[in-house]
């Protein structure tokens, strides 16, 4: 999942942050939203049930400082949003499906 990310990062296919993930979900630009293991209830109260209401799976990666970093950042990382379809449906598959 990690690697993916980095290459959508790349891209410019991966919007990073809470702020950013609600203001793209709200367009309809994202297909895949990745939530940190350790997101805080606030995140999940205002990324998951968006993405929820519009149909946009959400998957759990690993701890925020963890994806944070290999996503090249040297923040915690809570909420990631994939706008490529390609790259979110081999996200969903690199973990096996949707949980």
């Amino acid at each position: 999942m990690s690697r993916l990310l980095g290459l959508g990062m790349r891209a410019g296919r991966v919007v990073v942050g809470v702020a950013a993930v609600r203001a793209r979900l709200q367009q309809g630009a994202i297909k895949c939203v990745v939530l940190a293991a350790d997101a805080s209830d606030r995140t999940l109260e205002k990324v998951q049930r968006l993405a929820q209401a519009r149909g946009v799976p959400v998957l759990r990666g690993p701890e925020a400082r963890e994806l944070g970093r290999r996503l090249g950042r040297d923040t915690e990382v809570q909420a990631v949003g994939i706008e490529d379809h390609a790259l979110a449906r081999g996200v969903v598959e690199s973990i096996g499906g949707v949980q």
